[in-house]
Order: C-alpha cells, then structure tokens, then sequence
C-alpha cells in the first residue's frame, strides 16, 4: 500500500515486542493519527487468558492516552499466510474511538489486505443508541 511503510515498521517493531508466551501468536499494530503520529503497541498476554489484551487495543489506548482523538488507519501484522484481522472486542473499541478507519493487514513480508473497519464490523453498536 503506497504511504504504509513507516506504518509497517512500527507494526513490525512491535510485533517483535510482543509478550505471547501462552499463545505464541505475536501480533503488531500501528495506529496513525490524523496529524501522521503513529503509535504502536503489541498483544500482552498472561496467565489469565481472559486478561490478554491485543495489539490494536494497546495501541488505541496509548494513542487515547497520549490525547489523540482523531485517527486515519491502522495496520496489523501477524506472522500467517492469510490476513489476520482484529477479534470482536477490537473492532468494538476501534470503532467507538477511530470510526471507519483503514484496516491495513499485513504478515511479516508486507501489507496482504485492506478494509474499512465498517466493512468489518457492520451494524456497529455505538453511542448512538445509549440516547
């Protein structure tokens, strides 16, 4: 994908960090914001399987945490033939907090799909129904 480079360093930077000692399934994920800033983060995971946090939720949550509000795509990286797209509970927080983002998938050579997240999570659950 033209412009995705930098993005897949730090996806690929953090997929290498990644603590996956019960799955052995790393994953990486980079986060642009809309000024360019991108923010990385990787799966963490733990004894308490339920507790494991993945890589595009790390990400998001610093990228909140550090005030950013406005995001462009994202870009996961896993080490499989075939694209690995975020779990239920990802698309949920992407979409609450980045709405139709680009989702870029990538496996260790480069980027394998691209997606809108609407695509992905459609019928999406949000805040406009808590009114």
């Amino acid at each position: 994908m033209p412009g995705s480079d930098a993005l897949f360093a730090a996806a690929r930077a953090a997929f290498d960090r990644a603590l996956a000692d019960y799955s052995h399934f790393k994953v990486g994920a980079a986060l642009e914001t809309a000024g360019g800033r991108i923010i990385a983060g990787c799966n963490i995971e733990n004894a308490s399987y339920g507790l494991t946090m993945c890589a595009e939720r790390v990400a998001m949550f610093t990228a909140l945490s550090e005030g950013h509000r406005d995001f462009r795509r994202l870009l996961i990286v896993a080490d499989t033939a075939e694209p690995t797209p975020p779990c239920g509970a990802c698309r949920q927080i992407l979409w609450e907090f980045g709405g139709d983002l680009e989702v870029l998938l990538a496996n260790l050579a480069g980027v394998t799909a691209a997606h809108r997240l609407g695509a992905l999570l459609p019928s999406a659950f949000d805040q406009r129904f808590l009114r």
